[in-house]
């Protein structure tokens, strides 16, 4: 296998393994920053193999054991002048199989437990969102950079000082257990939809999802349905992400070039996660039902619900948009988010007409939050398609396009405004 070849598999390795390497390396050495760095010594180490002896059976397993032995030397080197780090060396010599097969310990929750330690109250929002996407979700600093609209040597230095932070507060490795998990829970809530969101609609490169980062989300949301059962926005969060990821089979063609709603093959979808996203909903929705509080749904019980009219139609036409924009204005209500009232004037579009809708998106026009989104021209541009209004939409998909750095939805966007120049469209 040629050098190339082989660097192209570490990275793909390297993409799969990374998250649950390092969660796994933190409850083993105590120690965040030691973790990541041990791990990226692990790759290192391959990419100096791995081209002359070839690609390993269970390439996780042996970087698990390589940054097992980066971190033994790394302990004794500290033991010099700690004990503590001699007594961490000691046992992990103990546990170290000579065998790269036997080299990963895995424990289920590893991954959410490294969720928590990142969502540590020691750190600000900012920072426990940043450092989450950084180890767990393995974004680059670049990625995480274009997600929060700021230069990426912030980011970096924002990923510095939150590590110092943990070492510095002793933050304990451990999952939080009593009142410390609640308060940090809706920081996790928050994380692992922003991973979803990754996935399902990558903020910039070649490709238009990463489904990866997709199955990662949802994989955590049903772990933390069984760690908090009786919490609706937990299921509510599970519900959402089960019945987004059933589409993403129907969400690009062969040649990776995205699909509208409109035109998906909606036998594509995944019935088993859709049968899985309505029954977290039905449980969000009875435990809200059963609340002894006058507490409305939440955000994630809400855009379940939402999920959910998609998900139940056969077709866009049979969709209840009625239903659709009812839920988008009690979420806008609830939020507060413009984002969330450009997706209703979408809805209400469908339900009342493209008029109904770009008299929302006027209203919306000047909020300094949506100048850059790129979505609201978007979305401006599909409702004059279907006025018939072309070169206004064509006007508006080449603005969105130059709004957004993903190749796949730049690519779409001009599309649709040649296509739009081209009167080859149908009206709505």
């Amino acid at each position: 296998m040629g050098d190339e070849t082989t660097r192209a598999a570490i990275e793909a390795v390297w993409r799969l393994e990374s998250t649950r390497l390092i969660a796994a390396l933190v409850r083993i050495v105590r120690d965040v920053a030691l973790a990541e760095d041990v791990a990226q010594d692990a790759v290192v180490a391959a990419l100096a193999q791995w081209p002359a002896s070839g690609i390993p059976e269970n390439p996780g397993a042996w970087l698990m054991t390589t940054a097992k032995r980066r971190a033994i030397d790394a302990f004794r080197e500290r033991a010099k002048h700690d004990r503590a780090a001699a007594m961490i060396a000691h046992d992990l010599a103990e546990t170290l199989d000579d065998d790269p097969g036997a080299g990963i310990d895995h424990v289920e929750d590893d991954v959410l437990r490294l969720m928590f330690i990142c969502c540590h109250p020691a750190l600000t929002t900012e920072a426990q969102s940043t450092l989450t996407l950084k180890l767990v979700a393995g974004l680059s600093t670049r990625e995480i950079a274009r997600a929060y609209l700021a230069p990426e040597a912030t980011i970096a230095q924002r990923i510095s000082r939150a590590k110092r932070t943990l070492t510095v507060a002793g933050a304990a490795i451990e999952e939080p257990s009593g009142a410390e998990r609640p308060e940090r829970l809706t920081t996790v809530l928050g994380v692992v939809y922003l991973l979803f969101n990754e996935g399902y609609s990558a903020t910039e490169g070649a490709d238009w999802m990463r489904p990866q980062l997709c199955d990662e989300a949802v994989r955590l949301g049903r772990i933390l349905t069984a760690l908090v059962p009786d919490d609706a926005e937990v299921h509510g969060l599970s519900a959402l992400m089960e019945l987004q990821s059933s589409r993403l089979a129907a969400r690009a063609g062969a040649d990776g070039e995205p699909i509208l709603l409109d035109d998906q093959d909606r036998g594509l979808w995944d019935a088993s996660r859709i049968s899985r996203g309505l029954e977290a909903l039905a449980r969000a929705d009875a435990l809200v039902a059963a609340s002894r509080s006058d507490a409305a749904r939440g955000p994630y019980v809400l855009q379940a619900a939402i999920a959910a009219e998609h998900a139940r139609a056969q077709s866009v036409d049979d969709t209840d948009w009625p239903r659709v924009a009812a839920l988008y204005e009690e979420l806008a209500h609830l939020t507060g988010s413009p984002v969330v009232e450009v997706n209703r004037a979408v809805a209400l579009g469908r339900a009342y007409g493209p008029d109904a809708g770009l008299t929302l998106l006027e209203q919306l026009s000047g909020l300094p939050s949506l100048r850059g989104y790129h979505l609201v021209p978007a979305v401006r541009g599909d409702l004059y398609l279907r006025l018939g209004r072309n070169e206004e939409a064509a006007i508006e998909f080449e603005r969105a396009a130059g709004m957004t750095s993903n190749a796949r939805e730049v690519s779409l966007l001009n599309r649709r405004a040649a296509t739009a120049r081209s009167g080859d469209v149908a009206r709505g």
